[in-house]
């Protein structure tokens, strides 16, 4: 029988990862040992860290975090339930990230609303508009995806950005978008869609305090850079 065919359990104790993270805690192991207690069985022909090690000669752990189920089901011995296992351990991690237990999440800069939406869009491959209702002392007290896809004029209608904020007596609203490149500098379109918003804004008697531009590791803020007064 050859090693990569030895099953976990006939290991000894000490080189079976689930044993080790319980003596030694989950900091002492691997990426593919730590993955391996989420797979927990292999294939016939490789035990679970063998496939878990073969994973990640494949993928950094980035490139498995952004991977969809069907490219996941495409490696050999990961079949319908372990894609679903490695999706759903990389969504817990992304939603862990953005979590805040306060009861509501307060807005004092821009700095804060890239930390509360750079989790949830930074691996995208489309853009995607949220906006964030806010009350009269900044507090969230709603986020709502309007729209995905290329940002323009012709598919952002202020009443798709107000409709729910009017609903929610928000005193105000933040608009946020990604850009899939990583380059978060503005597009012409970029301004010009949010000078839009500013001014349907004021007939409604709802401020645009801002719209943050999110790329990769890093943030525009049109309120910082003058185009919101």
């Amino acid at each position: 029988m050859s090693d990569q065919s030895i099953r976990i359990k006939d290991l000894p104790a000490e080189e079976r990862p689930r044993e080790r993270l319980v003596k030694k805690g989950p900091e002492s192991l691997s990426n593919s040992e730590l993955l391996a207690i989420i797979l927990r069985t292999g294939t016939a022909k490789e035990n679970v860290v063998t496939l878990c090690n073969r994973i990640f000669t494949e993928y950094s752990i980035k490139q498995l975090s952004q991977a969809s189920l069907t490219k996941l089901m495409e490696i050999h011995g990961v079949g319908t339930a372990k894609a679903a296992q490695i999706s759903a351990i990389f969504e817990l991690a992304r939603r862990l990230e953005g979590f805040c237990d306060e009861p509501r999440r307060k807005i004092t800069s821009s700095a804060d609303v890239y930390s509360i939406l750079y989790p949830q869009v930074r691996e995208l491959k489309k853009e995607r508009l949220t906006t964030l209702h806010l009350d009269t002392k900044n507090n969230v007290i709603r986020e709502e995806v309007v729209s995905i896809g290329t940002l323009n004029s012709n598919i952002v209608h202020p009443r798709e950005i107000f409709k729910s904020a009017l609903l929610e007596s928000a005193a105000s609203v933040i608009l946020t978008h990604n850009h899939p490149s990583g380059d978060p500098s503005p597009s012409r379109e970029d301004i010009a869609v949010t000078r839009k918003l500013v001014d349907g804004g004021k007939l409604l008697g709802i401020d645009v305090l801002d719209h943050v531009i999110i790329g990769d590791g890093r943030y525009v803020s049109l309120k910082d850079e003058g185009y919101i007064s």
